[in-house]
């Protein structure tokens, strides 16, 4: 069952969760969308649901420059450190029971992953979940984006397509990563985890269903 529910935490009160999965999930994972597109794209809307079939409760939400453009509003995306605020007011204001994961698609998992950390230390959160990271912009793979994930303590899963241009699996290869970190690599896959079935003989479907069951697995084993 889908729902829309108001949290009104966030600078301009307009955010809202977007919730898909059982409500009595031991294990609920909180879920911020990429730069561009908003909770309700198609690929996060995909992703959820996969997650969602998996068995965890799914949350999703937005940031105020994107819930702004409902509106009317065209503001940019600002840096993504400057988000960590807004993703902690959406966990307080979340306040989920059992298990809590956070994460979300390219920046929002980025954002996630900046406040992770602190959070797993206090026990609030069990673990991180990104699903497409942008480790550099397109075509600079000299600007990182990599410089806390060496030591990060939060268990983290990263879910990344071989071929997307944030972060190829030939580039994150030579990367100096966590050990708590790990790598779930789709065939194929581009920044929305989409392979081209012709060349990869896997279906977009094939492989959100491969990261949700993977991520369920993985979740399962966190403390």
């Amino acid at each position: 069952m889908l729902e829309l529910q108001p949290f009104g935490s966030m600078r301009q009160g307009r955010a809202m969760f977007l919730f898909d999965g059982p409500d009595r999930a031991e294990m609920t994972v909180l879920l911020a969308h990429g730069a561009g597109a908003p909770m309700d794209s198609p690929s996060m809307t995909a992703s959820a649901q996969a997650l969602a079939e998996a068995g965890f409760r799914i949350a999703r939400f937005e940031f105020d420059y994107m819930a702004a453009r409902r509106t009317g509003g065209r503001a940019p995306p600002p840096r993504a450190e400057t988000l960590n605020p807004q993703y902690l007011a959406a966990i307080d204001a979340l306040g989920a029971d059992g298990k809590l994961i956070i994460g979300g698609k390219s920046m929002g998992g980025r954002v996630a992953s900046l406040v992770a950390d602190a959070l797993f230390a206090e026990g609030r959160i069990q673990g991180l979940l990104c699903l497409g990271y942008p480790f550099h912009p397109p075509d600079k793979p000299q600007q990182l984006r990599t410089g806390h994930l060496a030591d990060l303590k939060a268990p983290a899963l990263i879910v990344q397509g071989t071929r997307d241009p944030f972060g190829t699996r030939e580039e994150v290869s030579t990367y100096a990563l966590s050990p708590a970190i790990e790598m779930l690599w789709l065939e194929d896959g581009d920044h929305d985890l989409k392979p081209r079935k012709r060349i990869s003989g896997f279906s977009a479907a094939d492989h959100l269903r491969t990261m949700a069951e993977a991520a369920f697995a993985w979740a399962e084993r966190l403390d």
